[in-house]
């Protein structure tokens, strides 16, 4: 009985104060059954995009490739945990918001700020916003790999389908469901081609080491022992850093 008495009196303050401020619903969900589904509709499409906000970024910039391109440094290197996971992808999204950055401020421009000044409406907001990003990907996509995808939708698909592909000019970009999974593997590609060229010279680091290990006799001792201060070593005097994430930028030129 005294603990319901004091349960009460701590949450008096609070009832109270709830009572006074009440939330006005009209502000966020406007009246009419209409309206207020289409705002609510709007919120949860809103939800939804944040969620999937990390997965957008992957599929239509150039993130996929840095990532990539940094964990077959790491994995050249021999260290697994140097540097930190947190940093790697920190960089690969600075290395990726450098190369996106005219990309957003044209989709920021053209569609985002007329949307929060009311001169568009969401529908021609969404087009103008994905434009850039559209461009951005139908400049570094591989014609063959759109081409993939545009033969597995039309044998796929129904005739109406297949209609409307092939009254596609083309000039036309292609559509999204067509372009982004293309862009996709355009830049795994692309990122394990730059891997291979990563990892070539370190992999010859440890083979060096290990025959001339072997030739001394020295079969207790482990190579990486030796190597992983070699391909650190090798790494620093030739300003890796600077050269990777160079060249990786470049890429996008």
């Amino acid at each position: 009985m005294k603990l319901a008495i004091l349960i009460i009196a701590l949450l008096a303050p609070e009832i109270a104060i709830a009572t006074e401020t009440s939330i006005d619903l009209g502000a966020i969900l406007p009246v009419g059954a209409a309206s207020s589904s289409g705002r609510m509709f709007q919120l949860l499409g809103a939800l939804t995009i944040l969620s999937i906000a990390p997965g957008l970024l992957i599929m239509v910039t150039s993130f996929t490739r840095f990532a990539i391109a940094l964990s077959f440094l790491r994995s050249g290197l021999g260290l697994q945990s140097t540097p930190a996971n947190l940093v790697m992808i920190s960089l690969a999204l600075f290395m990726t918001f450098f190369v996106m950055e005219p990309t957003i401020q044209r989709a920021w421009s053209d569609g985002m700020s007329p949307l929060m000044d009311n001169r568009i409406d969401e529908r021609q907001a969404l087009e103008r916003i994905a434009a850039p990003f559209r461009d951005f990907m139908a400049e570094h996509v591989r014609d063959k790999d759109i081409q993939l995808f545009e033969e597995l939708r039309n044998s796929k698909f129904t005739e109406k389908n297949n209609k409307a592909m092939a009254e596609r000019q083309p000039g036309d970009p292609p559509v999204y469901s067509v372009l982004i999974p293309a862009f996709m593997i355009s830049e795994l590609r692309r990122g394990f081609e730059i891997g291979f060229l990563i990892i070539v010279p370190f992999l010859a680091i440890d083979l060096i080491v290990g025959i001339i290990t072997m030739s001394m006799g020295m079969m207790m001792l482990p190579p990486t022992t030796i190597s992983l201060p070699a391909k650190v070593l090798f790494f620093i005097l030739i300003d890796g850093w600077h050269v990777l994430v160079g060249s990786l930028v470049r890429s996008y030129g």
